[in-house]
């Protein structure tokens, strides 16, 4: 799909609008770069589709590329639930998975030759001291006293610690640049560390592991990444990413006639503005501190804004790239109203969602005047924006269940469901006349009795009168057991931080819901709108084995579109 002039655009794409004019580069190239450290949630959504979508735009390549150079903190579990999550959110990478621990001998050859220009050197400062050194934004940083090794020393020291004959933090690499300049990335910033533990792809192979900020621009200079699009909190690291890439360049020539051979690639990075939501946090240590005290029940619990979280609530992939696309690119931190995110996926499941029945505080209501034994069928329409989604059939018998609070004793004005003497519509079936409320010893009200127009069939009727009223309901001889889950935000607070208190009603769960009989059929991840309610989605953890589960996705009531109209 090549590069359309109705295209919306942005100033990433008129950048590489400029960049193909002027032959700073020929064609396209982007990537992705999670750290398998954890699950990815909606901020890498954008990340995610802004990458992926400049590459569809210009007619270019996308790579999905692991940022593995921790062991300590990364798992082939989180690898897997990455790429599954990335194809989820629909971006095609095909075949192009990379990792940068396929890379480690280059970015190891590459340090071995800065070592060699005198450009970096083994430092025995520990952790502490290197912090202490390194200055402030006001004060300068000091020289490390082993920054004058010679380039033989550091060069046998550097190969030793590959050997593993040192312990962990013994030593560093640091490339040698200037302890006292104004950005703190460029003041000597190791490149190597000791770690000796094993990686979940190279095994016991390395002890000796590639800082991040080394790493990253390599990594893209390796794949002929054209475009690295980052979000904003790494333009302070700009600098040093092409500080490597020119200092492995310097003595290197086109065609490889020089001392050190070939020029390696440079990529240019850009940076966008980050996605941030009201109520809600984008931290990965939070989300570990929520998992771990049992707050939430899981990394993909339907509360997180993890993508395996929101999937599990029955968020699509079409509405959150039709989120990333409203919200647009921009330069300037800013934060978005989550009912925007609700609006776009309450707009996709008003089309896609069929429509269901399901009782979630139910009250029995038996139709006396009804035939005792009598069952009766009527056609219910699946979804009434998609003519091709079809019908179901749903049941109606003499004992009934509707909602709780579709009867009102004593109701206020306005209130158009079922009160002493009212008529209701029961949507499909008939017309019910409300009578005689059976109490219990409290003076609840357990039962309702009504009594039916036989000349009503379809809700309509037959001399014209109007009811205003029309309630859901099911069949109970025909009704299935459910489980609903009830979400709302995590947080109250619209700018919640780390130590935010959450919300204490974030999950209601109903126990004794009635569904109407059609949703036996629901395969985990299916959504529905469940009349009157919400949308939901069956779960996909625990909607098994005959056990009905839903999850609330997102209320009928959209607060996002109506203030746009204020």
């Amino acid at each position: 799909m090549g590069e359309g002039t109705s295209k919306p655009t942005d100033f990433i794409r008129e950048f590489i609008k400029e960049d193909l004019a002027s032959g700073r580069f020929d064609r396209v190239c982007t990537r992705y770069p999670p750290e398998p450290n954890a699950l990815i949630h909606i901020g890498h959504a954008k990340a995610v589709w802004i990458s992926y979508g400049v590459a569809l735009d210009f007619g270019g390549r996308f790579n999905l590329r692991f940022d593995d150079t921790n062991p300590t903190k990364e798992e082939q579990e989180y690898v897997d639930a990455i790429i599954d999550d990335v194809k989820w959110l629909g971006a095609d990478f095909g075949d192009r998975i990379f990792f940068a621990s396929d890379y480690f001998e280059q970015m190891y050859q590459w340090a071995e030759e800065l070592v060699k220009k005198g450009k970096a050197y083994v430092c025995d400062l520990t952790a502490d001291q290197v912090s202490s050194y390194r200055g402030t934004l006001s004060a300068p940083g000091r020289d490390s006293p082993f920054r004058d090794r010679t380039v033989e020393e550091n060069l046998d020291l550097f190969r030793r610690m590959r050997r593993g004959e040192f312990p962990d933090g013994a030593r560093t690499l640091r490339a040698r640049i200037d302890m006292t300049h104004p950005n703190l990335n460029m003041r000597d910033p190791a490149m190597y560390r000791i770690m000796h533990v094993p990686h979940h792809r190279q095994g016991d192979q390395w002890c000796l592991y590639p800082m991040y900020d080394w790493a990253h621009g390599l990594e893209d200079s390796i794949e002929g990444i054209t475009h690295s699009l980052c979000s904003l909190e790494f333009e302070d690291h700009r600098p040093l990413y092409n500080w490597y890439i020119d200092a492995i360049n310097e003595g290197r020539t086109a065609d490889g006639s020089g001392p050190w051979g070939k020029l390696i690639h440079h990529p240019r990075q850009i940076e966008f503005a980050r996605l941030n939501l009201n109520y809600t946090v984008m931290s990965k240590r939070k989300f570990i501190e929520l998992v771990g005290n049992g707050v939430v029940q899981g990394f993909d619990d339907p509360r997180l804004p993890t993508i395996a979280g929101l999937r599990r609530k029955g968020y699509t992939a079409a509405a959150i790239r039709e989120f990333c696309q409203r919200i647009g690119i921009d330069k300037t931190d800013s934060v978005i109203d989550v009912a925007l995110l609700e609006f776009c996926v309450r707009e996709e499941l008003n089309r896609t969602a069929h429509r269901a029945m399901a009782v979630l505080r139910p009250l029995k209501l038996v139709v006396d005047n009804y035939p005792e034994n009598q069952v009766e069928e009527f056609d219910a329409e699946n979804n009434p924006e998609d003519p091709a989604a079809g019908t179901r059939k749903i049941q109606f018998s003499r004992e009934l269940y509707i909602e709780r609070d579709d009867y009102m004793e004593q109701p206020p004005k306005g209130y158009f469901r079922l009160s002493p003497g009212s008529e209701v519509r029961l949507k499909h079936a008939y017309l019910v006349k409300c009578g005689e409320a059976k109490k219990d010893a409290s003076g609840n009200v357990v039962e309702l009795h009504c009594s039916y127009d036989p000349a009503s069939r379809g809700g309509n009727a037959p001399d014209g009168r109007k009811v205003k009223g029309t309630l859901h309901w099911v069949s109970a001889k025909h009704a299935v057991d459910a489980e609903v889950r009830l979400y709302e935000q995590l947080f109250l607070e619209q700018k919640p931080t780390t130590e935010s208190p959450v919300n204490p009603n974030s999950l209601t769960v109903l126990q004794d819901c009635k569904v109407e009989s059609s949703l036996q059929q629901a395969k985990p991840g299916d959504t529905f709108q469940f009349l009157r309610h919400a949308y939901f989605c069956a779960d996909s953890r625990d909607h098994k084995d005959g056990r009905l589960v839903f999850n609330r996705t997102v209320t009928l009531r959209d607060s996002w579109a109506k203030e746009q109209k204020k």
